[in-house]
């Protein structure tokens, strides 16, 4: 952590928007990066991100892919309008292969999946263009498919059947899954 600190502490800007709409990944992102020498502002919408960009354009951005009143993609839009020079960066539940050329498309400079680190979102964050190493401690496949069978059961309000029907499973099948234990 203390590399990542004198590295940012460096910086002319430090300005960073944090939105993502799960307040507790929000608030302890924001409190990890702001150890780490970034001046977060925290929002929950793309509204509120919006606002926020006309107020102040940050010079660093991570954003949640899906939000509750829109994509994050708008507020990557608007980012790269009012600051070109920012290093925007994609945080998403659902990290998948057309999401993550779409944010790079609209201008983000990388794309991490949930639930990401605060010191791989700060090295994604002062990278420099080269291509960043993999992390030191991966999910496994196993995790991963766990992580994601909870997020869409969420999601269902925890309905069984409708979990089922969109993860295209038989329904005794998932309720297996549900009752076992999260794999390492």
């Amino acid at each position: 952590m203390t590399d990542l600190s004198s590295e940012v502490s460096g910086l002319p800007d430090k300005s960073l928007l944090l939105l993502d709409d799960d307040a507790p990944l929000r608030t302890r992102l924001g409190r990890a990066l702001e150890q780490r020498g970034f001046e977060p502002v925290l929002v929950a919408s793309v509204t509120e991100a919006i606002a926020a960009v006309k107020q102040k354009p940050p010079a660093y951005a991570v954003l949640d892919m899906r939000l509750e009143d829109g994509s994050g993609l708008k507020v990557v839009e608007a980012v790269r309008d009012a600051r070109p020079d920012a290093k925007i960066i994609m945080l998403t539940g659902y990290g998948n292969i057309a999401t993550a050329v779409q944010a790079v498309k609209a201008g983000a400079v990388d794309y991490l999946s949930k639930p990401a680190d605060a010191d791989d979102v700060a090295r994604a964050l002062l990278s420099k263009g080269d291509v960043p190493a993999p992390p030191e401690n991966p999910m496994s496949a196993d995790r991963v498919r766990w992580e994601h069978i909870q997020r869409v059961y969420e999601l269902c309000n925890h309905n069984v059947s409708e979990t089922a029907r969109r993860l295209n499973m038989h329904r005794r099948t998932l309720q297996r899954i549900l009752a076992k234990r999260a794999p390492r």
